[in-house]
């Protein structure tokens, strides 16, 4: 089969034509801002690639095209597509249709944490020799892509509360029917196609109804929002995580992280990432392990082993004494809880947070009065203004002199250049590019290391 995917360069959709590729298929796609490393890797995997949404696209003469929730009405190639009567499916639906079907889908959900908890998984799965297929929202650095077919019944799945399509406004979980599925949290977030909290418990209602009573469903059992989603009705077993009838981590000094179900030790965990966040993934991705069959100490052996997700804490460099590192949080939830993880590494020494406001729901200002209590963990704030529809120095106001906004990437650059010392860890937050400015921070510190070595310019 042919399919042509439009809005191939997404990460879901790349996963889906690399999938798909690798089950035989011809793929071809199309998207805007067609750029590495995603048209690298799909170009690898020998995709064709064009620029834009051209009607003229029709004429490939796919079997099917595939969409992506990019695409909305007005697009030229989506009208074309409708003006001829083609066949089209949303990326979900061909995904479950094509794929999953026949795999036991293990289904990681919630408002933060997913990539992270579903590569945990993934990786589980991999370290017993399960050999599963994947698609995950971000390269683990185990496996060095985000998707994969797999050679065995298990299929292990980011699953979004996003819209599927702007045919199909259910969110893109529902098409998975997993029989393990991890809720790890349930915020309110995506402003833009969510007007409430209720309304995103009101999918996580359908998402929770098509998990068989043979399955299992492994919740954080602090979060009040899902304690209201499983209320409204469940009919398969739950397992918590983070409380004492559940799954616990609890830290030993020194120690590592003792491993508890049910009051029961499981095994002592030993590893490097930061905050009490990363271990409430671990310990779901524990759970839904052990319901696929790995024994909670391979699990945990497995844990160990763990290189977590490239722009999750990724560390981009270290210039005359300064560590700059890429994270992917862009929700005073995300924010707060990464800055915590890297102050109980670094202890006294001086954090730099700079944050791009760049998500849908962030660009509507909806979180713009929690920003600055969500960043008072940091020494110094820098926020790029930048396209905002709202004041980001107003909001950052309670943070005083500590907090600094540009909306000049050049001048940004300069300032927190200028601004770090030897010792200091510059956090780099945003869920897009931010215009390259960790090279352009490190190309910077290199430039300012060489004037201080020879400072005639000899």
């Amino acid at each position: 089969m042919h399919i042509h995917i439009l809005g191939i360069c997404g990460t879901f959709m790349g996963g889906i034509a690399a999938i798909a590729r690798e089950a035989g298929h011809k793929v071809t796609g199309c998207d805007t801002g067609v750029y590495p490393p995603m048209s690298t890797q799909l170009r690898s995997q020998g995709i064709q690639l064009t620029e834009g949404f051209s009607p003229d696209q029709t004429k490939l003469n796919p079997d099917l095209f595939v969409v992506g929730n990019v695409v909305t009405r007005g697009n030229p190639l989506m009208e074309q597509i409708l003006n001829l009567n083609l066949p089209y499916v949303s990326g979900p639906q061909w995904l479950a249709e094509n794929v999953l079907r026949d795999k036991w889908v293990l289904a990681v959900a919630g408002t933060h944490g997913k990539t992270t908890t579903t590569s945990m998984l993934a990786w589980i799965l991999e370290y017993a020799r399960m050999a599963p297929g994947f698609l995950i929202g971000g390269i683990p650095e185990n496996f060095g892509l985000s998707a994969r077919l797999g050679s065995s019944s298990f299929f292990v799945i980011e699953a979004d509360e996003y819209d599927t399509a702007f045919f199909d406004k259910r969110s893109k979980f529902v098409h998975f029917r997993p029989r393990t599925a991890i809720l790890n949290n349930l915020e309110f977030d995506h402003a833009d196609i969510f007007d409430s909290l209720a309304a995103i418990e009101q999918q996580f209602h359908y998402f929770v109804r098509i998990i068989p009573g043979g399955g299992l469903i492994v919740a954080n059992g602090r979060e009040e929002s899902l304690q209201r989603v499983l209320a409204r009705g469940c009919w398969t077993p739950v397992e918590p995580v983070g409380v004492a009838n559940g799954w616990e981590g609890k830290v030993l000094p020194d120690a590592g992280i003792s491993i508890h179900f049910k009051g029961n030790p499981q095994g002592l965990l030993r590893w490097d990432l930061l905050g009490e966040h990363n271990l409430m993934n671990g310990l779901a991705a524990l759970a839904a392990a052990r319901h696929a069959g790995v024994p909670v100490n391979v699990g945990i052996e497995a844990l160990r082993e763990f290189k977590n997700v490239k722009r999750r804490m990724e560390v981009r460099g270290i210039r005359n004494g300064v560590t700059v590192y890429d994270d992917f949080a862009h929700h005073p939830t995300a924010i707060r809880t990464t800055l915590d993880g890297l102050r109980s590494k670094v202890k006294g020494a001086r954090i730099i947070a700079v944050l791009e406001p760049r998500s849908n729901t962030m660009k509507m200002g909806v979180w713009k009065d929690s920003l600055a209590d969500s960043l008072v963990a940091a020494d110094q704030v820098f926020c790029y203004n930048a396209h905002l529809g709202w004041d980001a120095g107003g909001a950052l106001g309670p943070l005083g002199k500590r907090a600094q906004v540009y909306d000049n990437l050049d001048q940004l650059t300069a300032a927190i250049t200028t601004t770090a010392q030897p010792g200091d860890h510059v956090l780099v937050m945003s869920n897009g590019a931010f215009g390259g400015l960790h090279d352009r921070l490190l190309v910077a510190m290199d430039r300012v290391a060489a004037d201080e070595h020879d400072p005639v310019g000899r």
